[in-house]
């Protein structure tokens, strides 16, 4: 028997294994576990499968397996779930939390506010060359045209590519998302987020998750990807409330560079399962 707990931010829905002590599932079962347990109808259903892990400089580390099997770089939505739980198990207190990823070590500011917890996580520098994002070509990926769009990229964590649109509700998201992300220009494919700028505090977003291969209710860094992109090219400020589906992405871009992204993550319910 192998114990989990569901959490959730805005409905990006993750299922959490405990190997802060030990491991649990090993490394080469990991990705064979997420496509089990991730299904919606063989499974317990989620958008990844995280794994906390003890670590030697960071407080704890954080590993995301998703849906296809595939293990993401990071994930910003994952992070504030993990963070969550770290401070509910007693693993760090409510203040400041340093978290291992394979896109480097973050950090997490935990508080409380009526009674509910949040974080604000940076997110660090949004990286805009290709060569960083990755994608073939030189330069910043800005309104290049593909697959009929005009396509920008950033790399939050992972990969986004991003389209800027009037009408969000009619975006072809399930027809062109896949082909953008399956594209050769990005070698390590992209996720794909829909934009629609309200003001310049204000936007709503819709994405497609690689590895999920799916829209998602919420995505963390396409929320800061698209906050990011749309304040470098002057159509927002650099305090950003970013819509999604499953609910409000806080976003805040310092002068130092750096993006914050603020949550309210949610424990959902506890279980064992067989594996």
């Amino acid at each position: 028997m192998i114990g989990f707990t569901k959490l959730q931010s805005n409905g990006n829905d993750f299922v959490l294994i405990d190997e802060y002590h030990e491991t649990v599932v090993p490394d080469e079962e990991k990705g064979k576990f997420a496509a089990r347990y991730c299904d919606r109808r063989f499974g317990i259903g989620a958008d990844g499968i995280l794994f906390l892990k003890n670590h030697d400089t960071a407080d704890m580390e954080m590993r995301i397996f998703q849906p296809d099997r595939s293990e993401a770089e990071m994930c910003g939505n994952g992070i504030s779930c993990l963070a969550k739980y770290a401070v509910d198990t007693g693993y760090t207190t409510i203040g400041t939390t340093t978290i291992k990823t394979q896109a480097g070590i973050l950090t997490i500011k935990t508080q409380t506010e009526d009674e509910k917890l949040w974080t604000e996580v940076n997110m660090g520098k949004p990286l805009y060359r290709r060569e960083q994002i990755p994608a073939k070509g030189n330069g910043r990926f800005l309104n290049q045209k593909l697959h009929g769009c005009n396509v920008s990229a950033v790399n939050t964590g992972v990969p986004h590519a991003i389209i800027f649109t009037e009408n969000l509700e009619e975006a072809p998201l399930s027809e062109l998302s896949p082909m953008i992300r399956h594209d050769p220009i990005f070698p390590r494919g992209a996720n794909v987020n829909f934009v629609n700028v309200h003001t310049p505090h204000e936007i709503s977003i819709r994405t497609y998750e690689r590895g999920v291969e799916n829209e998602t209710l919420s995505c963390g860094t396409g929320a800061v990807a698209s906050a990011a992109l749309a304040q470098t090219i002057k159509k927002t400020s650099n305090e950003i409330t970013v819509h999604t589906r499953g609910g409000d992405v806080h976003v805040t871009l310092k002068d130092d560079g750096n993006a914050y992204m603020k949550t309210y993550p949610k424990s959902v319910f506890k279980g064992e399962i067989l594996f």
